[in-house]
């Protein structure tokens, strides 16, 4: 390894995150919202006090992170230094794996400077449904779905699941949760698609192979300043007993809300909270971010359709692999891990940076 190359390298690029992240403003902004939650009376506004935390705890996260890379490759830069001066080969070796680990969380840390898009920033709605391959297909559905749980339980990120339909047999027809935290959605975003699943049926008595498919849906969190208005005679609202696993105090009244938009024609139900009042907001949350999205799509194609041609990311976008042979490949970016079990553990960190990187190149 040539050291001082790499330590030059990584150095240059930690300067060009810390200019793209601007910290002073950073600091600045976590001074504001520090000031924010001193005030007395912040929680009589619980929603607010809820987003003022969550930034303050992200941007106070985000700066520590940066300043911890740089104290790190400082002290790297002297150890080497001084290894130099001293002939030490223990020395070299420390600061030899020490760049190992530096390159690892400074290319992590770059890929945060590439969420620059309009609603990145947004905590993120994730909707995952069961497609094509029956009752393999509602049993991958539930395995996502704790995959993505499991991911965000890694980062500490909460999780707040506002509607889930069981399959008869096993697994779900379909999820929908929200993920708590700034920068979800942009993180997220490039999960969007089609995930496809090869595998031996647990469910097929005569031990065969089964490919089913399962639909990953994300949004953005709608904010009071998107302004999507939805006019009251374009909205129909159902109640009824939510139905799930037996014994759950929900199952007892008639609490699940059922929203359609008879415009657009899009329908939400929300049925994991106790009280109808909940579950309508819930609801009422997640139609806004699909009419925002909708809105979002409706001017990306109006400028598409000014270009020669758009880019196109297709429909399916991952396949998990559990037979013949062991394998997770994502088939936009071509990243792949041979450890399909570790991966539906949550750990798809790789894949995310992957699709971010190129996601960014293919805009260029």
């Amino acid at each position: 390894m040539d050291v001082p190359a790499e330590l030059k390298e990584l150095t240059a690029t930690l300067v060009s995150i810390e200019t793209v992240l601007d910290l002073d403003a950073m600091r600045r902004e976590a001074a504001d919202l520090e000031a924010q939650a001193s005030v007395p009376d912040l929680w009589n506004d619980p929603e607010k006090a809820q987003q003022v935390n969550s930034q303050l705890s992200h941007l106070q996260g985000e700066v520590r992170r940066v300043e911890d890379l740089r104290r790190r490759l400082d002290d790297t830069q002297t150890l080497w230094d001084l290894a130099e001066e001293m002939d030490d080969p223990d020395s070299r070796a420390e600061a030899e794996n020490e760049i190992g680990g530096l390159r690892k969380a400074i290319d992590e840390l770059e890929v945060r400077t590439l969420l620059s898009g309009e609603y990145d920033a947004r905590e993120a709605l994730v909707t995952i449904r069961s497609e094509a391959g029956g009752v393999d297909a509602a049993d991958f559905a539930e395995m996502l779905l704790r995959m993505y749980t499991r991911w965000a339980e890694r980062h500490n990120y909460a999780v707040d699941v506002l509607d889930t339909s069981y399959a008869e047999e096993a697994g779900i027809k379909s999820a929908t949760f929200q993920v708590k935290s700034p920068y979800a959605y942009g993180t997220l975003s490039v999960e969007q698609g089609t995930h496809r699943l090869v595998r031996i049926s647990p469910f097929d008595n005569q031990g065969r192979r089964q490919t089913s498919f399962v639909g990953v849906e994300v949004l953005p969190v709608v904010e009071q300043s998107d302004h999507v208005e939805i006019a009251d005679d374009d909205l129909r609202v159902d109640v009824y007993r939510s139905s799930g696993k037996g014994g759950q105090g929900v199952n007892t009244t008639d609490s699940a809300v059922r929203l359609t938009h008879l415009p657009t024609g899009i329908v939400v139900t929300c049925q994991n909270e106790r009280s109808q009042i909940q579950n309508r907001a819930s609801a009422m949350a997640v139609l806004q971010a699909r009419l925002l999205e909708r809105r979002r799509e409706e001017a990306q194609n109006a400028m598409d359709a000014l270009k020669d041609g758009s880019n196109s990311w297709g429909n399916q976008m991952r396949s998990y692999v559990l037979h013949p042979y062991q394998m997770v490949k994502d088939l936009r970016t071509d990243y792949e891990v041979g450890n399909p079990q570790s991966v539906l553990d949550g750990d798809i960190d790789g894949f995310i940076e992957a699709g971010i990187r190129w996601r960014r190149s293919a805009a260029a």
